[in-house]
């Protein structure tokens, strides 16, 4: 197989002297863009806050964006986390609230300013959100459903002029090239899109499964809402990549899409940013090739949209591989030369170090063979590549050796399980008899990563093991005729992530065994109907469908067996439905995480870690365990680390913070040593990304304590500062 590695560089990219990376001004005393700059670095220059002092931390102010489900409901508030990272410019701090309305804060106080509320009811998590200004026009873009809103920041009203009455659908520029109509199909954005001129460069999240919409990125005119590009990543006749695919593929095969956020130079006019795996997940007979441009990191001309180069991780993705967080654009001395670089981190853990101009790896990739016996149909790729520095962040494997020792009961259980599942190489195929994978929940997570001006990259790390099994669709089929209509549209649409028996795999995907005594049968409904974080929406189901779901989970024994089977005339599902309508002839039957009986995680502890690497020479600093489980240190078990969901925060003050781990505090590490130098217990696990900026001569440090994942809920922005 060629090496998945090719340059366009065209003349007029190069800018004479264009040397060093676009500094978004750094942060300094506000924290204008998602991840700090615009080259995504999250760290701040701020000092005042140091390890001498930080200890003095003490909550500054708490606001409070936790409400009920609607105002006529007294019931409990709905326990949905908060995964932004606000901004904050002039001394203005921007971010949501769990049902995605946006709000401004003077930042000094946490005193409201204005709150919007949008047209949708939320259909995704909101990461951030962007800001763009020209003389007094002053907005924030950001995305709730698929609609992309402009809102005025002065004054939190929507601004008419642009799009249609303030909004612009995302479903624009995904059809180009298909004589269908994907309006019906699911497009979102988790991520907030980045702001170049007066160009908002944006991606998408879509499903997973065959009726995935295309992931292309696109860009539109800020004033206007106007579609200015499309950059196509699964590529038409006569484009770059076409031939990677079956003849065709782009007319029924979706994702391949930028869900996790970009990056800008704006001296080399250039963006950045990675992409996920096409659909569907974990079978991919309909789509031979390595399939361009899935699963890669991309430059493109920001004006234009034109590819620059692109660099590919995986090729011809069975595991659900997507590139999970945005790309960092960092400057470093290597061989005695300082170089431009993207730093890419991904979820089996690995860091790629590329050149910003051409995409060459500054440190080796060595493409090694891998096993190749795919299910019926499938021809995987017969090479992956393996970067040979840094060493990865989490493990590649999952040996015997790996498993979990926290008790004699945890060991045999763990024992019995990792015996019925092939686990050799982190590219093994799926298949029917079952494989364990690592790299679905982390290595590397949507949070993203730090790097300070040293060139040290500061990372946390999930190390979490899967049980995959793949059933053919003959089978499945037959599975569904034998029981009720509800249950069986439960299997097709829901079951690959909350298990056939609902049990769900942890924080991932909840346990729906219960859902009857935790919510009615409208807040089921409305959760089916527009999605709920990681879930996406099923509106394109009949509502008749996604009503006879939610009775299958309120009362799955009373489910009436004379209903029609999905086999017959309740078969209709999303797939078949759709514009996007592929059926793999392969799909999970079982998709969970490895817990022992107690519900740890069944590999050899630690279970997360945050991790210092000197970018200039690959080499690890240090790597500490990140969070703990408080009852297993209580034994006598060093402390485990535990899966986190948010990234760091470096700053010039010599310390880095984080939440995200599920003890549910934030941490400041001393960026040196790793030394933990405080530690606060949040109201709720803070699975957010911090921020900190300077009002009033005094810094900040705000983290978003939304809760949830399994845990309490939360909804509060807590802002910490010195006495």
């Amino acid at each position: 197989m060629k090496k998945e590695l090719k340059f366009l560089l065209p003349a007029l990219f190069f800018i004479a002297g264009c040397t060093h990376a676009d500094s978004p001004k750094e942060p300094g005393k506000d924290y204008p863009v998602y991840g700090g700059n615009k080259a995504g670095n999250r760290y701040s220059p701020l000092d005042q806050v140091d390890a001498g002092n930080v200890r003095d931390l003490q909550v500054a102010w708490m606001y409070d964006t936790a409400e009920p489900i609607d105002t006529n409901d007294s019931k409990p508030l709905r326990a949905r986390e908060i995964q932004c990272q606000p901004i904050v410019v002039n001394g203005v701090l921007y971010g949501t609230t769990p049902e995605l309305k946006l709000f401004a804060l003077k930042a000094g106080t946490g005193e409201q300013i204005w709150k919007f509320e949008p047209s949708e009811r939320r259909l995704n998590v909101s990461r951030g959100v962007a800001y763009w200004e020209k003389g007094n026009d002053k907005r924030i873009l950001y995305i709730v459903g698929p609609s992309l809103y402009a809102v005025n920041a002065t004054d939190g009203k929507r601004v008419e002029s642009f799009g249609k009455n303030g909004i612009v659908d995302l479903h624009e520029g995904l059809s180009a090239g298909l004589d269908r109509d994907i309006s019906s199909l699911f497009v979102t954005s988790t991520s907030p899109g980045i702001v170049y001129k007066n160009i908002f460069i944006v991606g998408s999240t879509v499903s997973e499964f065959g009726d995935a919409a295309p992931g292309h990125v696109r860009a539109f005119d800020i004033v206007s809402g106007k579609l200015l590009w499309v950059f196509r990543t699964i590529p038409q006749p006569g484009e770059t990549g076409y031939d990677t695919w079956p003849k065709d593929a782009y007319k029924e095969i979706g994702g391949a899409n930028n869900w996790s956020g970009l990056a800008v130079d704006e001296k080399r006019g250039a963006v950045y940013f990675g992409t996920g795996s096409p659909s569907s997940d974990f079978y991919g007979g309909n789509r031979e090739g390595s399939n361009l441009f899935a699963n890669c990191i991309i430059s493109l001309n920001a004006e234009t949209g034109k590819l620059i180069w692109y660099y590919q991780t995986i090729h011809h993705d069975l595991w659900d591989r997507d590139i999970p967080c945005p790309p960092n654009l960092a400057t470093i001395k290597h061989d005695g030369k300082m170089r431009d670089v993207v730093v890419q981190s991904t979820k089996d853990g690995v860091v790629y170090v590329l050149d910003r101009d051409n995409g060459t790896p500054v440190f080796p990739v060595e493409e090694r063979p891998v096993p190749t016996n795919g299910l019926p149909g499938e021809k995987p790729s017969p090479t992956q590549g393996y970067p040979v520095k840094p060493l990865p962040l989490s493990r590649q494997v999952f040996t015997e050796a790996d498993i979990s020792d926290i008790s004699p009961r945890a060991y045999e259980y763990i024992k019995d399980q990792f015996r019925q599942f092939r686990s050799d190489n982190k590219f093994t195929p799926p298949n029917t008899e079952g494989t364990l994978q690592i790299g679905y929940s982390g290595g590397a997570e949507w949070g993203g990563n730090a790097i300070d001006p040293d060139g040290i990259f500061y990372q946390n790390a999930n190390e979490n093991p899967w049980v995959l099994r793949m059933v053919d669709t003959a089978t499945r089929n037959k599975e569904l005729a034998s029981v009720s209509r509800g249950n069986a549209l439960y299997i097709t649409n829901c079951a690959s992530c909350h298990g056939q028996d609902r049990r769900g795999s942890g924080t991932e995907f909840p346990d729906l065994g219960d859902i009857g005594g935790r919510r009615s049968f409208d807040e089921i409904s409305a959760i089916v109907r527009s999605g709920s974080g990681r879930m996406p929406s099923f509106q394109q189901l009949p509502e008749a469908d996604r009503t006879a779901i939610v009775n299958f989970l309120l009362n799955p024994r009373m489910a009436r067996q004379s209903e029609a089977h999905p086999g017959q005339a309740g078969a209709a599902t999303a797939a078949q439905k759709t514009a996007f309508g592929f059926k793999p002839a392969y799909v999970s039957k079982e998709w969970r995480k490895l817990y022992d009986p107690d519900g740890y995680p069944g590999i050899k502890p630690p279970w997360g870690t945050l991790n210092a690497i000197d970018l200039n020479t690959g080499d690890y600093l240090w790597k500490v365990p990140l969070g703990e489980f408080p009852e297993l240190t209580k034994k006598g078990i060093p402390v485990t680390g535990t899966e986190s969901y948010g990234g760091p925060l470096v700053t010039a003050g010599g310390l880095v913070f984080i939440a995200g781990a599920r003890d549910e505090k934030i941490r400041a590490f001393d960026k040196k040593t790793g030394k933990i130098h405080w530690e606060y217990q949040l109201p709720a696990g803070g699975f957010a990304t911090p921020i900190t900026y300077e009002v009033g001569g005094k810094q900040y440090i705000v983290i978003a304590a939304g809760g949830a994942r399994g845990l309490k809920p939360g909804g509060k922005y807590i802002a910490f500062s010195l006495k």
